[in-house]
């Protein structure tokens, strides 16, 4: 057998292994891509950019509550790769997360089969690349999962199910980003935005008077928030981040960076051509883009300009952001309704306050949550845990709350035990807003506002119907509180999503620890983990 039929056995027989490990009572899904850099003209300047497949975006995963995805990443780049999956809360699982805390990067012309669960999870989210400034490249897509066919969903299959990912580009090389960042420079102002990889005009939606879409929108961008709506239609709103909401009526949705939601249309307007818009909110100067929403039948041509939206008003997202509630009567991948978990009623166990911050280090732009900037170890932490290896992080380098002290450079862990239930606080004393993710996690966003939080603050809490997701923003001079069950053993990524932000610093990662030690908590290392830094050779 020549070397490379016995590699090609031993991927296969590896593959064969890791499923065999899997849930064997619910179905799979194979996927094989090829990340390549290829030409893109997004903005109509030619680009280098991260394809997947050929695509960009890259290939769309589809599939069903407890779905097992097989997906083999072949990286050929000449720099290491990893892939992440935004919201996709990878239970007992943070080994496929695919970000440096838990995961060896892809070595250039290597390869690497994720191999993953969506247990307990419905809804709309993305995939994206999360290594260095990636992400600036392209190499996101969108990922959907659909509820059972056994479980009731609250409103009518649509005619049409689309994804629309949207968001802030820049013509610079994600190289060129990476370098002004390294610098201790500050990256320009956005060039442009995008709709599914296009400028404006670029994308078209098909549809049919009088029928009803689903549209699934996400902002996949590295810095700004964005405001989304459609000419002369409605937006139901049915989802976010995995939760059926109150299906409130919107002339324009708020999405911050890293965050998703549902809406339903009706093409109810006469026969023609309708721009669907995003633009940039909370920024000096506005960038627009545009989309088609076209009608069959339709000879081309709008209806005057497209509308315009909100701009830099903070109370008009704050008071959009609240009246997004919990259908407490729907159920979510299970059958039980929503509301049948009461997060409201349960004890606490503590409290976590984070505050942002832009600090200066050592003459150079960085950012900070507690006054700690994070730096990235030689060794993933998760590996560094998993084996004992000392030195690499300290637990308890991440404070619990703002420590006064001068900012300093640091491998950042928090550790928490499992099980918990933790009040997370993010407080935004700067002039920007923030969003932040939560790997591995949905939160209950229990009540934001403006000025600083305080105890008190927990009085006006919504302990009753609030959403909860994996995203959320802080507006400027603000605080937002969340509720978090933490029930997810592993290493889990905290972290701002803005990308530059990320990069210097504004993140850190949280250890969910069982002393257990068991199958139960947390599934063993897997059997293809790539090995680096201090783990070789364990």
């Amino acid at each position: 057998m020549g070397d490379s039929a016995f590699s090609a056995l031993i991927s296969v027989l590896s593959v064969l292994s890791l499923v065999l490990c899997s849930n064997a009572e619910d179905p799979y899904r194979f996927y094989t891509w090829n990340v390549t850099y290829g030409d893109i003209y997004p903005l109509g300047v030619k680009q280098q950019g991260i394809l997947i497949n050929g695509q960009f975006p890259g290939p769309p995963i589809e599939c069903v509550t407890n779905d097992n995805l097989i997906i083999n990443v072949f990286n050929s780049l000449d720099e290491p790769f990893l892939i992440s999956w935004n919201g996709v809360q990878q239970k007992r699982n943070s080994w496929q997360d695919g970000v440096y805390g838990t995961n060896c990067p892809i070595p250039p012309g290597g390869n690497f089969t994720y191999v993953l669960q969506v247990k307990d999870q419905i809804g709309s989210y993305f995939y994206f690349p999360s290594l260095g400034f990636h992400k600036a490249a392209g190499g996101y897509g969108g990922f959907k999962i659909a509820s059972r066919s056994v479980i009731p969903v609250p409103f009518d299959p649509p005619a049409g199910d689309f994804t629309v990912l949207a968001g802030d580009w820049f013509v610079k090389n994600h190289t060129d980003l990476r370098a002004t960042l390294d610098s201790g420079t500050d990256l320009p102002f956005p060039d442009g935005l995008l709709i599914n990889g296009r400028g404006s005009n670029g994308y078209i939606f098909p549809v049919d008077q009088g029928k009803t879409y689903r549209f699934r929108i996400s902002n996949v961008g590295t810095a700004t928030s964005i405001n989304f709506r459609i000419q002369g239609h409605k937006m139901l709103l049915v989802e976010v981040e995995g939760i059926h909401t109150l299906q409130n009526t919107y002339d324009s949705i708020d999405l911050h960076l890293g965050q998703s939601c549902s809406v339903l249309v009706t093409a109810d307007q006469p026969v023609q051509d309708y721009y669907m818009v995003v633009s940039t909110r909370f920024t000096s100067s506005v960038l627009t883009s545009t989309s088609i929403l076209r009608y069959s039948g339709s000879a081309g041509g709008f209806s005057g300009p497209p509308p315009g939206g909100p701009t830099i008003q903070i109370d008009w997202s704050l008071e959009q952001a609240r009246s997004f509630r919990r259908n407490l009567t729907a159920s979510g991948p299970r059958p039980n309704p929503q509301g049948s978990y009461h997060y409201g009623m349960i004890n606490v166990t503590r409290t976590i306050r984070l505050v942002n911050s832009a600090p200066v280090i050592n003459g150079k732009q960085r950012y900070a949550i507690n006054s700690v900037s994070f730096i990235p170890s030689d060794t993933p932490m998760k590996l560094a845990d998993h084996f004992n290896i000392q030195g690499v992080f300290s637990i308890g380098s991440m404070p619990d709350g703002p420590t006064g002290a001068g900012a300093y450079l640091q491998t950042a862990v928090m550790g928490a035990d499992f099980p918990g239930y933790a009040e997370v606080v993010f407080e935004n004393p700067e002039d920007s807003v923030q969003s932040w993710h939560i790997d591995g996690h949905n939160f209950f966003v229990v009540g934001m506002d403006g000025g600083r939080w305080s105890p008190s603050s927990r009085l006006n809490y919504n302990l009753q119907d609030t959403v909860s997701r994996c995203t959320v923003q802080v507006y400027p001079q603000s605080w937002t509180a969340a509720y978090m069950p933490l029930d997810n053993v592993g290493m889990w990524n905290v972290r701002s999503e803005n990308w530059a932000r990320q990069y210097l610093g504004q993140q850190f990662y949280l250890r969910v620890f069982s002393p257990a030690n068991s199958w139960r908590d947390e599934n063993p290392i897997p059997s293809n983990a790539l090995l680096c830094g201090r783990a070789i050779g364990h």
